[in-house]
């Protein structure tokens, strides 16, 4: 039996037959049921004339369906339905595959009806549940559009994270533009499906006031309230007060602003301030603040508690009690019974920590408050008086209206020291964003509650300042006596010989307050509450950096427990760091070094604002706009100047350790991409650096070879890329250029993409990889010559490799390698060829390593009926065979002649084959694709992620060729394939370079051998020079001459030679050796029909000789033999031979003759290179 009831239509005379299908939301019922197969009128009695209905007002007359699809299909459906089968309907076509217009369908109509509730009453059909159904089938109706049209609409989902599980589904552009693709929507999302109340269900989050305003008010009111808020209206004055007060609000605001400007521009997860600073720098100044600033939390935490000791100790003073000493070991004993018991509360639950704050926050209002009404209840006894308690007074208002600052502990004191003795009074703005990942929304809730507290707090500051300025004397005797004549005596007293008033006392506020204990209790309060937020926040942002991995080893403190995530190891382990410094005692001295690290963090959340708004990038939207870049900076700057008035020594100590963590993340190289900011900063720095560039005009002096190296893939040809990177480091631009036939898909491209850098990272090479589309290698490769660069930025240089299979491949390919030539030569690009013996395209000796999988079964370009989600979850299996990487789809038709004897020699010696056509011409053939292995799977995030980690791991050295290197399967690569490999790479002693400068091409011909004799590999190197002598006679004038310009050109040299013969007949077995090289492409004259001279036949096949073409070049090939000679004679034992390259004079020299002359120079030689320049001098002497 079907699980559906369903009902089939015949197709009516007026329209075309169409398939339409009604699915139910919910199938737990199956009430009643009939086969799927029934006709019309026979399954459902009456119900068979609702599906007509709902068709028909569908539709137009022609079948077609109507562009409004808001009628009211409920009043059809109410009629003719049962009342079980109407409760909830959703509509959808059932084959997606088709066009969605009915009258291209070619199937029956169908519809299909599930009941919803099987237990649902058959009757009190009332008023109320018809509206509530037609409620409900208007949201589901109008959710089916979906199924209307492949478009996505916009919704959120659509817009998060791939990696979350909340992503939806929207088609790629290869399922919207290519009619035959389906996308399959298996993740999308039911519209009144609410995933993420359903995943915050069980989960505590807070709110403005419970998650961050009552935390920042309890972090800023801390012991500085109670101890040393008198001493500063004492030192600096009621009118110094409120500016030093306000100077340290207006570091905080601004820093306050910036940062909800920053964590109103998107999700703010788990991290707080070092998830905002990291996704806005980068990982670099991110991972450093981040740990400094949990062990700052870690470290302030311990303060805080030896704070609350020192508060408890002072109130047991008062009663003769003690536990040990009454010092130092009592301090360690309770701080270690506390810090255990906060641990205990914070490990226990968020919620209560939360609960146990808001205690805190009653208990430390109502302290202030006793404060308060002290004052205006005024001295209690004559004890306070004489302790210069005088409640309001208008004349030591004005006493205590200006600064007094003294010297104090053999410290003079003044504004900027007082100043920083107080600034951590202001410090705790971040402890609500240090939880942004508890609160329900980050965005509205970190601007509001910080903001807001730090106006109450300096509300509360101002107040008490003015207060404990009109109502306490700077010093006062304590002298009870001096106060019962009624005389002012108590007053008067020298500074330092008191013990009382605002310089000397710093229980002022108890003494003034109108209960004495309170003021203990809002000590306690004051210092708890701030150890217990410290106690939080360190592990919340350590947790959150070690799930980032920016630091070795410490992954395995981001694992969390319960509900909320906790993170409990990271509770452990500032348990252990705070009990050692409350162990260890000597706060003192560090707590400079933890208000700076605060500082540190304010100052790159300051900087972090300035440098978004300075690199406007288009992402930075920040809701919140009451923030300006200028201000932004100003609140860095002051960070910077608080930081060394507070002290320069920890200052400098703050920078040096935020250095080094800046320098280990950055040598790591994380593999996290966040769109930060200096990302950003460096587009923008790089496209105005290129258009200045564009306004300078270019000089011979510092002319640069960029050069475009026809290589395909890098790791095809990795001994031509390595000469293009030696003749480009740190000097020029270098583009690998890779022509494909034929169109590809997207993800294929990308593929190339990710490979080609992968192995640029791998080999440490700094270029660039275009990949083009072409019909042939011709059109490609002229595709790449005119559009690769741009502005100032364009190679002006293209590398090939020599086709060595010239006299065997297609003539086609021949004469369009010929071309490629001809077309650079054109655009005005020198040319340059590189021959070396073992062959360029090493596709077949080098294996598959770093988890690279087949290519066979992801094709080039997507197949009818599939998505691109049937690419990525292709079946990607590591191929057994030979052919170990991609770079052998580099293969061609010409290659497969070959194929037997590549195979037999691969198998027998891990040789490097023999260079072919198109495998130097960085082409592919669409047809090889599938004999290829080779291929990762470019969607697998895991391959991606452990692929730098390994190489950063690795203990072999890079410069090592068999850890670059690896055989089919990963084998090791015998020690004479790694040395051809390596051959531009690895460190040469005494190489020699012969450069035969044949002809002046603009000293493109020496510079470049030049340029690689300064490289660190082949510094040693020594430089032989050869040219043509014009003539004999005047050999050693001709010889001083060239001399003379290689000293001026500033080249050093070992030889300089002369050849004078050059016109001298070449040897007989020299012209039988070039014969044998042009035979299958000779055309007799006699050969050719009807008397006609050979050109007749040339111009239809210009890959041919003709005896006239021999005869009107015979003396360029008399010479290029000579030199053959000469070669064979003078450089078979360099290491590297640089010649002019011959040029191919259009219409003159057909492409046979002309690779023939390429044959004769370079054939059985080392390494060689030939170079023609374009005539334009790249070498001067003027300075």
């Amino acid at each position: 039996m079907s699980d559906t009831i369903s009902f089939e239509m015949g197709s009516a005379s007026e329209r075309p037959p169409n398939r339409f299908q009604v699915n139910p939301v919910n199938g737990n019922s199956r009430k009643a049921q009939a086969p799927e197969g029934t006709t019309p009128g026979s399954g459902a009695g009456p119900g068979d004339e609702g599906p007509h209905e709902v068709y028909r007002r569908l539709t137009n007359a022609e079948g077609e369906l109507l562009e409004d699809d808001t009628f009211d299909a409920t009043q059809v459906l109410n009629q003719h339905q049962p009342r079980m089968q109407r409760q909830s309907i959703k509509s959808s076509f059932r084959d997606k595959d088709k066009p969605s217009r009915f009258k291209d369908l070619q199937t029956t109509t169908r519809f299909q009806v599930d009941p919803e509730n099987e237990v649902s009453e058959e009757s009190n059909d009332s008023q109320e549940e018809r509206e509530l159904l037609e409620n409900e089938y208007d949201t589901k109706y109008g959710k089916s559009f979906r199924h209307f049209t492949r478009e996505a609409l916009p919704r959120l989902d659509n817009y998060r994270n791939m990696m979350s599980i909340q992503a939806a589904y929207r088609p790629t552009l290869d399922e919207l533009h290519n009619a035959t693709l389906t996308g399959k929507n298996t993740h999308s999302l039911t519209r009144n499906q609410d995933l993420e109340s359903g995943i915050m269900n069980g989960i505590l989050k807070f709110g403005w006031i419970k998650g961050v305003l009552i935390r920042c008010l309890l972090n800023i009111w801390g012991v500085m309230l109670f101890l040393r808020l008198s001493w500063v209206v004492g030192q600096a004055g009621i009118v110094e007060g409120f500016v030093l007060i306000l100077t340290t609000t207006a570091v905080t605001t601004i820093t306050a602003l910036s940062m909800s400007a920053i964590s109103t521009n998107g999700v703010i997860k788990g991290g707080g301030t070092y998830y905002m600073i990291s996704r806005s720098l980068g990982p670099e100044f991110g991972g450093s603040i981040g740990l400094i600033f949990s062990l700052a939390n870690a470290v302030a935490c311990a303060m805080y508690v030896v704070g609350f000791c020192e508060s408890m100790l002072a109130m047991m003073g008062t009663y003769g009690w003690a536990i040990v000493d009454g010092g130092v070991q009592d301090v360690r004993i309770i701080g270690c019974v506390t810090i255990l018991l906060l641990l205990i509360i914070v490990v226990v639950g968020m919620e209560w920590e939360a609960k146990a704050q808001i205690g805190l926050l009653i208990i430390l209002l109502v302290a202030i408050g006793d404060f308060v009404i002290g004052t205006f209840i005024g001295p209690k006894s004559d004890e306070e008086l004489a302790k210069g308690f005088l409640g309001y007074n208008s004349t030591l208002f004005k006493n205590n209206l200006f600064a007094d600052y003294r010297l104090e502990k053999g410290v003079q004191h003044d504004f900027f020291s007082v100043f920083a003795i107080f600034f951590p009074a202001a410090t705790g703005i971040l402890a609500g964003a240090n939880i942004s990942g508890d609160l329900k929304d980050p965005q509205k809730s970190i601007p509001k509650g910080t903001i807001l507290a730090i106006i109450i707090t300096t509300g509360t500051y101002l107040i008490m300042v003015l207060q404990c300025g009109a109502t306490v004397a700077r010093d006062a005797t304590g002298n009870v006596t001096d106060t019962l004549n009624g005389s002012f005596a108590f007053l008067d007293c020298q500074p330092g010989e008191c013990l009382y008033g605002l310089q000397n006392s710093f229980q002022i506020i108890e003494l003034v307050s109108g209960f004495g204990p309170l003021i203990y209790a809002g000590c306690f309060a004051a210092t708890l509450s701030s150890a217990l937020a410290s106690l939080v926040s360190a592990p919340k942002v350590f947790q959150a950096l070690c799930k980032d991995e920016l630091y070795p080893k410490i992954v395995w403190f981001a694992k969390g427990y319960g509900k909320n995530n906790e993170p409990v190891r990271g509770y452990v382990l500032t348990f252990i760091i705070a009990s050692a410094f409350i162990l260890i005692g000597e706060l003192n001295l560090i707590a400079p070094l933890i208000s700076n690290f605060f500082l540190a963090a304010y100052m790159l959340i300051n900087f972090s604002t300035f440098h978004a708004s300075l690199a406007k990038p288009v992402g930075w939207r920040p809701t919140f706009k009451y923030y300006n870049m200028w201000l932004s900076l100003l609140g860095a700057a002051l960070c910077v100047a608080v930081m060394f008035l507070i002290s320069w020594a920890t200052a400098l100590i703050t920078f040096a350790v935020v250095l080094a963590l800046y320098l280990i993340v950055a040598y790591r190289k994380p593999d996290v991409n966040w769109g930060s900011t200096t990302q950003a900063q460096t587009y923008k720095n790089a496209l105005m650096s290129v258009q200045q560039l564009n306004n300078v005009e270019e000089h011979v002096k510092n002319y640069r070879p960029q050069i475009l190296v026809l290589s395909g893939l890098p790791n095809t040809r990795p001994v031509l890329v390595d000469l293009a990177y030696m003749l480009t480091k740190n000097l020029s631009l270098l583009v690998c250029g890779h022509v494909v036939r034929g169109s590809s898909s997207q993800k294929y491209r990308t593929y190339l993409q990710e490979r080609a850098g992968n192995w640029f990272r791998k080999h440490r090479v700094k270029g660039f990889y275009a990949l083009v589309d072409g019909e042939d290698f011709e059109s490609g490769t002229r595709a790449l010559m005119q559009a690769s660069g741009i502005g100032k930025l364009k190679p002006n240089i293209i590398l090939m490799g020599y086709k060595t299979d010239w006299q065997t491949c297609d003539r086609k390919e021949l004469q369009q390698y010929f071309n490629v030539m001809h077309k650079a030569l054109d655009m005005y690009l020198s040319v340059a060829i590189l021959r070396v013996p073992q062959g360029l395209d090493c596709s077949q000796v080098l294996g598959s390593q770093d988890g690279w999988k087949t290519v066979a079964d992801v094709p080039r370009t997507l197949q009818p009926n599939e998505s691109s989600g049937d690419l990525q979850a292709a079946d990607s299996h590591a191929r057994n065979g030979l052919g170990g990487s991609i770079d052998s789809l580099s293969r061609n038709v010409s290659q497969d002649r070959n194929r037997n004897e590549v195979l037999s020699s691969e198998q027998s010696s891990l040789k490097i084959v023999k260079s072919s056509s198109t495998s130097d011409l960085s082409f592919i053939a669409g047809n090889q694709s599938k004999d290829v292995s080779g291929m990762p799977d470019p969607l697998d995030a895991k391959t991606a992620n452990l692929l730098p980690n390994s190489l950063r791991k690795s203990k072999l050295k890079h410069d090592d060729p068999a850890s670059l290197y690896k055989g089919p399967g990963g084998a090791e690569l015998p020690k004479e394939v790694l040395q051809d490999l390596t051959q531009f790479t690895r460190k040469r002693s005494h190489a020699v370079i012969d450069v035969w400068w044949l002809y002046d091409d603009g000293g493109l011909t020496l510079l470049l051998p030049y340029i690689i004799s300064t490289r660190r590999t082949w510094q040693s190197c020594k430089l032989r020079v050869y040219a043509l002598a014009n003539k004999k006679a005047e050999l050693e004038f001709e010889q001083r001459s060239m001399a003379s310009l290689l000293s001026k050109f500033r080249i050093d040299y070992s030889d300089l030679t002369l050849i004078p013969d050059i016109t001298k007949k070449p040897q007989e077995t020299s012209t039988q050796f070039f014969n044998e090289l042009i035979k299958d492409f000779v055309v007799p004259e006699k050969e050719n029909e009807n008397g006609h001279s050979s050109r007749a036949t040339l111009n239809e096949d210009e890959v041919l000789i003709s005896d006239d073409d021999l005869l009107a070049v015979q003396d360029k090939t008399n010479r290029y033999l000579r030199l053959r000679e000469y070669l064979r004679e003078q450089s078979t034992k360099s290491d590297l031979v640089v010649m002019t390259l011959p040029m191919p004079r259009k219409n003159i020299v057909s492409a046979p003759l002309y690779m023939a002359w390429l044959e004769s120079l370079s054939r059985d030689m080392p390494p060689f290179l030939f170079v023609r320049g374009n005539q334009t001098s790249v070498l001067t002497f003027y300075s």
